[in-house]
């Protein structure tokens, strides 16, 4: 039961009220745009991006899926919202299906340096195939994520660090990733 309340107070506190900044802005734009006939630019701020993953080996899959898309406020600052899907799989070990959702927040202070906080919700289905009877462990997962990245136009590569990592979580390997963030 605590882990609910912690979920419904990140997703009150971090969730919620992006969710009702793309929604308000938009409509906001769009009354400007009726009142004084001119079309709104909201669109022209928004960029969609994310990332594809797919790794393969002798008995091990990993494939991933993760979309998002981000309102560009100004020159330094962004957010947005991301999905994401993973199915990783060891044979004759686990497989575990991993969705979520992550809130996206993105500051420039210059054009080529980016600095990102993320806050990600997943669902974690664990199922540990090498017993008998097989063993199940579904959980929720939170990661915030404190990364700083190289920009060059609309790519990034850099490292960013779970503040969160838990190596009990069964999630992820260790706290620190490097990522590719491509938005057009």
């Amino acid at each position: 039961m605590m882990n609910f309340k912690i979920n419904f107070h990140i997703f009150l506190t971090f969730v919620l009220p992006s969710l009702l900044f793309l929604t308000v802005i938009p409509s906001g734009y769009a009354q400007e745009s009726e009142n004084s006939q001119q079309k709104s630019n909201f669109w022209s701020h928004v960029h969609f991006g994310g990332g594809l993953g797919l790794s393969v080996g002798s008995g091990y899959s990993n494939i991933m899926v993760a979309p998002s898309a981000i309102y560009e406020v100004n020159d330094y600052f962004s957010t947005g919202l991301g999905a994401q899907y993973s199915y990783v799989s060891s044979r004759d070990y686990f497989n575990s299906h991993l969705y979520g959702l992550s809130l996206i927040e993105l500051f420039n202070p210059i054009p080529e340096a980016q600095i990102s906080v993320e806050l990600e919700q997943l669902r974690v289905n664990n199922t540990y195939t090498q017993f008998n009877p097989e063993i199940k462990d579904n959980f929720w997962n939170t990661a915030l994520f404190l990364g700083a990245g190289y920009r060059a136009d609309n790519v990034t590569v850099g490292i960013r660090y779970n503040v969160l990592y838990k190596e009990a979580n069964n999630v992820y390997s260790q706290g620190w990733m490097p990522f590719v963030r491509v938005y057009f």
